[in-house]
């Protein structure tokens, strides 16, 4: 699929920029160094997170690449997003879904700071070989620079993209109601970006949605959805409770598409760049879609589970931590306690 057009103006890019920094500064205002320590305190669970992440996901990405034939520019663009840390609209998920908000929150918090190392070396595995397709095109069709997977530049973009994060920690330290009101805002924008990137592409180039493949609108749409259902049923194989495979589930599937766009607008060329950013719009939007039915999933399958679970921090606060609450078989079933 070739696009003749810049996907996005420079002044689209610039309000994209501000957009992305809202949301990542949203982001950090949910984040405390107590998140971090909690990713330490929950061994099993986030083991099982990090596999999933940093795991499944790259190879389900790579995979669908593989056998819906991707040309190599979207193939690079569906790992990338397989390659990507979490972000607070899985934790959002989590909450609704009855999941494991701290677990979650956790998951995302060190994933976000584990991609500094392991995207490039993911990228290297899974996508090193599209990248040389890409390159001896370029050198076939007379381009003398050729190409080469930009690993500093991606580095250099998750750590600008982390700075705002910093910073809305630090608001959080100083201001909590402040820093309520921006993470309400970065949820609000999250869904703005969205529809902005659609709205723009709608308008100058509405005949991107006819001229798209099949497979990529497939590839783009499965990546999440595959994500979710090996998630939960890796976290099934280890035996977490239910809402910890909840958590876990969301936390795979989703993946944190502003960052996407903040790599390809900084680390990828035209043609490239607005053909993989097409196909990172594309995942994001089909992703919030998908996500909605799979939480309002979960949340049904999880009421018996949950309810068992909010008795239980009563009657610790009640009776103590070591107290442990003894239901009837027959009132709770097959309900996992924990």
């Amino acid at each position: 699929m070739e696009i003749n057009q810049q996907l996005l103006n420079p002044v689209e890019q610039g309000l994209l920029a501000i957009m992305i920094l809202i949301i990542m500064f949203g982001m950090g205002a949910t984040l405390t160094p107590k998140d971090f320590r909690s990713a330490l305190e929950r061994p099993r669970g986030m083991l099982i997170g990090f596999l999933s992440q940093f795991g499944l996901m790259p190879l389900i990405a790579f995979s669908l690449a593989v056998l819906l034939q991707l040309p190599p520019a979207l193939a690079i663009a569906l790992i990338l997003i397989g390659c990507l840390p979490g972000g607070t609209t899985s934790n959002m998920f989590a909450y609704f879904a009855r999941g494991s908000v701290a677990l979650s929150i956790s998951m995302t918090a060190a994933s976000t700071l584990l991609a500094l190392v392991m995207m490039p070396i993911l990228l290297d595995l899974y996508a090193s070989g599209f990248a040389d397709r890409i390159d001896a095109d370029l050198r076939a069709a007379g381009d003398d620079v050729g190409f080469v997977m930009p690993y500093t530049n991606i580095i250099l973009s998750l750590l600008l993209v982390l700075v705002p994060v910093a910073g809305g920690m630090i608001l959080l330290r100083v201001s909590p109601d402040w820093a309520k009101t921006a993470e309400d805002t970065a949820g609000f924008m999250a869904i703005v970006v969205i529809l902005f990137l659609l709205g723009s592409v709608l308008i100058r180039h509405s005949n991107l949605f006819l001229i798209t493949p099949w497979q990529i609108y497939l590839g783009s749409l499965c990546v999440g959805l595959i994500g979710f259902l090996f998630g939960y049923g890796m976290s099934s194989l280890t035996r977490l409770p239910p809402r910890y495979k909840r958590s876990v589930s969301l936390e795979t599937g989703i993946q944190n598409g502003p960052i996407a766009f903040a790599i390809i607008l900084l680390s990828f060329r035209e043609p490239l760049q607005s053909q993989m950013l097409w196909l990172a719009i594309l995942y994001s939007s089909f992703i919030v879609i998908t996500s909605s039915f799979v939480t309002l999933f979960y949340r049904r399958i999880g009421k018996g589970d949950w309810e068992i679970h909010r008795n239980n921090l009563v009657h610790k606060r009640l009776f103590g931590e070591d107290y442990h609450t003894r239901y009837p078989e027959a009132a709770v079933g097959k309900v996992d306690q924990r």
